[in-house]
């Protein structure tokens, strides 16, 4: 694919959602754009988020969803607060971790590599304007996948995530307006879990974090869960979803190792395909 910059792609995207709705007669299926970007600094996938959340509530680009990982980093929502970040503000700076404060849902989170994170940017107004049935999708989504991985996973009703006993496996944390999501899920496949040890995961001084690798004592592919995830995602949301690598912005090159040393695959695939929504083949297990 020749490449182009990020507000080429965008523009040709713009025009072709609006002929699409011209053609349609305003009667047009509703697709989901899905990025993979790699490794992307917080700073730069959250202005990113902002932009892509304006144009879908101007109705000039369609449902989007952004996969990527991030540098090590903590984020604060708006009832977080520094008293669950256990560790001092020297000690993050000597470890390269950065610290935002942001208007998402919940407490404090970590992000690091080995972590997929997804920030899908929806517009909920057709679909039931119902948020709590929303982050009900999002968990469903990632409980779908950790079971094609042999992981029994679940929901706490009292708090949004998906657990794996009393250990928190993938956190979620929202902002919506004008009924247009951002920000969204993390799911832990491989990460360095000591640093889950400098925060209390979502709040919570009485729980810890886990991951994929750690439950299932050994790596697993991130393309592989990825695969799944954009599967689900697709059945649970029923919308097709287009997959491309789009070049919006530049990934971090990958430098930073795994938790086990290893170097991780960067999520940046020259690829372009298609989820639809019906006769979707899901793998029930992946080994």
């Amino acid at each position: 694919m020749p490449w182009e910059s990020p507000y080429t792609f965008l523009s040709k995207m713009r025009y072709n959602y609006t002929m699409s709705r011209i053609e349609k007669k305003g009667d047009f299926i509703k697709i989901c754009v899905v990025y993979q970007l790699g490794l992307i600094e917080y700073g730069e996938a959250y202005e990113l988020q902002k932009k892509l959340h304006q144009e879908n509530m101007s109705g000039e680009i369609p449902d989007t969803l952004l996969l990527l990982e991030h540098p090590p980093t903590l984020t604060i929502g708006r009832s977080g607060s520094m008293e669950n970040v256990l560790v001092s503000k020297e000690k993050l700076d000597d470890e390269g971790i950065a610290i935002f404060s942001i208007e998402r849902g919940g407490d404090v989170t970590f992000h690091g590599p080995g972590q997929i994170v997804g920030y899908p940017i929806m517009d909920l107004s057709s679909r039931g304007k119902d948020i709590q049935r929303y982050v009900r999708d999002i968990e469903e989504v990632l409980i779908r996948t950790l079971k094609d991985f042999s992981i029994a996973a679940a929901r706490d009703e009292s708090h949004a995530g998906v657990w794996v006993g009393n250990e928190e496996i993938a956190a979620i944390g929202l902002s919506v307006r004008r009924w247009v999501t951002m920000h969204g899920f993390a799911l832990n496949v491989n990460p360095n879990l000591e640093h889950f040890s400098y925060i209390n995961p979502c709040g919570f001084p009485d729980r810890r974090a886990t991951s994929m690798a750690q439950l299932l004592g050994r790596d697993v592919p991130m393309d592989a869960v990825i695969r799944q995830i954009l599967a689900h995602f697709s059945e649970v949301f029923e919308t097709p979803i287009e997959v491309t690598s789009a070049p919006l912005v530049t990934p971090i090159p990958r430098l930073i190792p795994n938790s086990h040393g290893i170097k991780v695959k960067n999520l940046v695939d020259s690829v372009r395909y298609i989820y639809p929504t019906t006769n979707q083949t899901v793998t029930n297990e992946v080994r």
